[in-house]
């Protein structure tokens, strides 16, 4: 979730919004510290700080703050087993800061930001009870968020989605990008023809015509997952070929049956193909033994095949 982002859209929709953060955590909690939700006046959220009475409590306490208007952070600790009847047995610090219109410079700098990918910000709190956010580089040593002695907050916001480079805009990948949307993915959605995609496609989705799809891979980073799944067999060839051939890609899925890939296979060999680098090819795509050729049911399976080659990477 692009928290900055959400503030933005929630101003925008419904003049106001907030910020949701756990800050501290001790021992069992359902997340961690650095969990962040956006709550609106209406009571819709986006993101999670753990779901149950947690959670339950949390959007009560965001929409009453949002009640009295911008105002001062809000900080309260509770217990998940005295306070909230939750069996997890730790305890957690959460901060809840409110939005409006008179925060939009800095909103929007926050939301550039996190477009850019992972970032810190250090959040200082004003004689007015509210915190000001300045922007700094983020650090893989440093936690999520930790409060210093005087009571500054030092994020980072990361953006640890796994990078997945899709091929083909047609009825699996429209379903796939979907599946893909509320997951710790980052999609370059790619596809070479005049009006494949939708208008618009969630906020982890780029959408990337391109006269030559197989090239976008020159720019894909080591480590990164391949799905393709064009109109074209001749097209998913090219592009299966170039991301085999680099043996630089954590995964790399092709649509189609076992016809398809051995054929797939002979021509690769043909044209010098190393065993190795044949190896690797994961096709049919999406875990085996879920059966069901709708596109929802395929990229369902495909999304999870995806979660368990990122956590297995």
């Amino acid at each position: 979730m692009r928290p900055f982002t959400r503030l933005i859209e929630a101003i925008a929709a419904e003049g106001a919004g907030a910020l949701v953060s756990l800050i501290k955590v001790e021992g069992s909690s359902p997340r961690e510290a650095g969990a962040r939700m956006v709550v609106r006046p209406s009571g819709g959220f986006h993101g999670t700080i753990g779901g149950g009475e947690l959670e339950w409590q949390a959007l009560a306490a965001a929409r009453e703050a949002l009640a009295v208007g911008r105002g001062p952070a809000r900080r309260a600790v509770k217990s998940l087993g005295p306070d909230l009847a939750q069996c997890c047995g730790g305890r957690v610090e959460w901060l809840i800061e409110t939005f409006d219109v008179r925060d939009s410079a800095e909103l929007q700098e926050m939301a550039v930001a996190e477009r850019l990918g992972a970032f810190a910000a250090q959040a200082e709190k004003q004689s007015d009870g509210r915190f000001r956010r300045t922007i700094g580089t983020a650090s893989h040593e440093r936690p999520l968020i930790g409060v210093s002695p005087d009571g500054v907050l030092h994020e980072v916001y990361a953006t640890n989605g796994s990078i997945i480079y899709l091929f083909g805009a047609g009825h699996v990948g429209r379903a796939l990008v979907l599946a893909l949307a509320p997951l710790p993915f980052v999609v370059r959605w790619i596809d070479g023809r005049n009006d494949a995609f939708p208008e618009r496609a969630p906020p982890n989705i780029s959408m990337i015509r391109s006269v030559n799809p197989a090239g976008e891979l020159t720019a894909a980073p080591d480590g990164a997952l391949v799905a393709v799944m064009t109109h074209s067999h001749p097209l998913d060839l090219d592009i299966v070929a170039r991301a085999l051939k680099e043996q630089r890609f954590s995964f790399v899925g092709l649509i189609g049956s076992m016809t398809k890939r051995a054929r797939f296979l002979s021509q690769m060999r043909a044209a010098g193909l190393s065993e190795a680098a044949l190896s690797k090819l994961v096709c049919p795509i999406g875990l085996p033994g879920l059966e069901g050729k709708e596109p929802p049911v395929i990229a369902a399976s495909v999304a999870a095949q995806l979660l368990m080659t990122r956590t297995a990477v």
